[in-house]
């Protein structure tokens, strides 16, 4: 129970790896502030909180914070782990896609900091953002996405020196390819799903996918106090992709 008596947001938590982390910190006893994109939780979990989420929009997000403030009062931690995938190549993007991906990404991230970080306790609070391996390296036909990851590693360094002296840290998990539904669905639209899982594996060192619940493991350390000297840190969870 490393997070009892803890108020926690969530966004993105309706699949994937926000489902994760919020079934992580339920174990532990937080209690839990969730938005994302469909209508509702796959699964009610009674004392949740649930709002279908357009981050997008400043006005939904001021509204999250005053529904946040209503029903939590203070927010302890806020775990983002939103955002928009976007593949092809560069010159084939048009202006507004990638403005989506931008949007989808970063600035919804920095809505989302901005309308939340006020309700943070007096005592200190910690912020985790998941962005992605993408981040930290190019890859062809995912410039845009890793320009919006990679932004938003950017945006958590600054801010978790703008409000260290606050006690309030911000760090970065930044998945590896993971066994989500919407990966796995992108692998089933393959001629040969199979043949092309392996190969994606095979670019991974430990040659296999993360689970959701491992990335969750990585938030749920960066939330929790054995984390509390820790600020500004990028943490990949990737296999050791990241460390060729």
């Amino acid at each position: 129970m490393r997070l009892q008596n803890v108020n926690a947001v969530i966004t993105g938590a309706s699949s994937g790896i926000g489902q994760a982390v919020a079934s992580h910190f339920r174990r532990e006893g937080a209690d839990l502030l969730l938005t994302g994109r469909r209508t509702e939780l796959p699964e009610a979990h009674p004392g949740d909180l649930y709002l279908p989420a357009d981050l997008n929009d400043e006005n939904f997000v001021s509204e999250l914070a005053a529904r946040a403030a209503d029903r939590l009062g203070e927010v302890g931690v806020v775990v983002l782990c939103h955002g928009l995938q976007a593949s092809g190549p560069l010159t084939d993007m048009t202006y507004d896609e990638a403005r989506d991906v931008l949007h989808s990404n970063l600035l919804s991230s920095f809505l989302v900091m901005k309308h939340l970080i006020p309700l943070a306790p007096e005592q200190g609070a910690s912020m985790v953002c998941v962005s992605s391996r993408l981040g930290m390296v190019g890859m062809p036909n995912q410039a845009m996405y890793s320009a919006a990851k990679g932004g938003l590693i950017a945006l958590a360094r600054g801010a978790a020196i703008e409000w260290a002296s606050r006690n309030i840290r911000v760090n970065v998990v930044a998945p590896g390819l993971t066994a989500t539904p919407i990966i796995e669905a992108s692998f089933q639209r393959r001629p040969d799903p199979n043949a092309y899982r392996r190969m994606r594996e095979d670019s991974i060192p430990l040659r296999r996918l993360a689970t959701p619940e491992e990335v969750a493991d990585a938030v749920l350390f960066l939330a929790c106090p054995e984390s509390s000297y820790i600020t500004g840190a990028v943490l990949p969870v990737d296999g050791g992709y990241t460390a060729f």
